[in-house]
C-alpha cells in the first residue's frame, strides 16, 4: 500500500513528510485514476474538497481551516493535520491507518462486535421531570458515532455525542476508547480537555467532532460546547419554534491548546435539546444549510423517520423537560 501526495502549496510540512515518509510519491489528481482505490493518499483540504476521491486520505489544512477539515472529515477523509503542528513519528501512524485500512475488509467479527457495541450505550436515566431518549443507527454493522451521560456526584447530568472523523471500522475502534471515559468528569470542559490531551499525546491518528452539556435538573440550568461539531444543538421550544445553539472551537485530537467556549441557557418546561450527529442531516437534500433545514422542520413537527439504509452513521441524542 503506498502513500501519494497532492498538494499545491509547498512548505515545511512536505520537509516533515518526505523525512518521516522517504517513499511518497507526489503526484497529481488527474493521476488518481491509475492509483488503485485502497492506496493512501495525503492531499491539501482544499483540494480534496474540490475533487473527492475513493482512496483513504489525510487532509492537510491551516490554522484558520478548521470549517474545512470539519467538511473534510464529514465526507470520509481518515484524518486531518495542521500543517505546522503534525504530529511526532509521523511514519508509524501512516503505517497504523494502512494496518486499519487493510483490516476493515476481514468482517468475521463485526455482528459480535456491534452487539457489544450497542451493549456499552448507557441505559436510561430516571430523572425528575426530564426524559432523556437516543437514536443509534450504524450505516454498516459498527458505528463511528458515539453517546454517553451520566449523573455527577453533585446529581448534575452531564451527556455528549461524538462523531470519530471517517468512516468504517477504523473509527468504530475509538467508540471503545471513548466509552471508557463513562463516569470519569464532572464538567463539559473537563472532559473534552481531557480527551483532547490523550488524543494528541497517544498519536491516534483520528480526530473526534463532540457536543457535550451540563444539566442541573433542578434550576433547569444548562451549559454545553462544541468541539467542532456539525450539526450544532437544537433547541425545540414549547410552542415548537427552534433554535440553533451555535458554539465551536476545534475538533479533539488536532491541536493541544483546545480552547473550548462554554454557553448557558435554561430549559423552559416541554422544551426538548437534540445532540445530532452529521447523519441525521445526510439523509436529505441540498447543500448544508438546506439540509439542517430541513432536519430542523422534521424534528420540530415530531416527523422525523430516517431510512432502514444509510450511507453514514445516524445518531441523535434527545433531552426533553417534561
Amino acid at each position: 500500500m503506498s502513500v501519494y501526495l497532492i498538494d499545491s502549496p509547498v512548505d515545511d510540512s512536505h520537509v516533515r513528510l518526505r523525512a518521516d515518509v522517504p517513499d511518497i510519491i507526489s503526484i497529481s489528481v488527474d493521476d488518481l485514476l491509475s492509483i488503485p482505490a485502497e492506496h493512501l493518499v495525503i492531499a491539501d483540504v482544499s483540494i480534496y474538497l474540490a475533487h473527492r476521491w475513493p482512496q483513504p486520505t489525510i487532509v492537510l489544512a491551516h490554522n484558520h481551516q478548521g470549517y474545512e477539515l470539519v467538511n473534510a472529515w464529514q465526507r470520509g477523509a481518515w484524518a486531518g493535520w495542521i500543517r505546522d503542528q503534525l504530529p511526532d513519528s509521523l511514519a508509524p501512524i501512516i503505517q497504523q491507518l494502512k494496518m486499519q485500512h487493510q483490516h476493515q475488509s476481514d468482517s468475521r467479527d463485526l455482528p459480535a462486535a456491534a452487539r457489544l457495541q450497542k451493549r456499552l450505550i448507557p441505559r436510561p436515566l430516571d430523572i425528575p421531570n426530564y426524559q432523556i431518549e437516543h437514536i443509534y443507527q450504524p450505516a454498516s454493522a459498527l458505528s463511528g458515532d458515539w453517546l454517553d451521560y451520566w449523573m455527577t456526584p453533585d446529581n448534575r447530568l452531564l451527556f455528549y455525542l461524538a462523531d470519530v472523523a471517517g468512516h468504517g471500522a477504523a473509527s468504530s475502534l475509538l467508540t471503545g476508547w471513548l466509552a471508557a471515559f463513562h463516569g470519569s468528569e464532572h464538567s463539559p470542559q473537563a472532559l473534552l480537555s481531557r480527551m483532547n490531551r490523550l488524543l494528541v499525546t497517544q498519536n491516534a491518528g483520528k480526530h473526534i467532532t463532540v457536543l457535550c452539556g451540563l444539566l442541573n435538573p433542578v434550576t433547569h440550568h444548562l451549559e454545553w460546547c462544541s468541539a467542532g461539531h456539525y450539526p450544532p444543538p437544537i433547541l425545540i421550544h414549547p410552542d415548537r419554534t427552534t433554535e440553533i445553539l451555535n458554539s465551536s472551537s476545534f475538533p479533539l485530537g488536532l491541536v493541544t491548546d483546545l480552547t473550548l467556549t462554554t454557553q448557558t441557557t435554561s430549559l423552559e418546561p416541554k422544551s426538548q435539546l437534540l445532540f445530532c450527529s452529521d447523519g441525521a442531516i445526510e439523509i436529505f437534500t441540498g447543500g448544508t444549510s438546506e439540509q439542517l433545514t430541513q432536519l430542523i422542520e422534521t424534528l420540530s413537527s415530531r416527523r422525523f423517520d430516517p431510512p432502514d439504509h444509510l450511507t453514514d452513521d445516524l445518531t441523535i441524542l434527545s433531552l426533553s423537560r417534561i
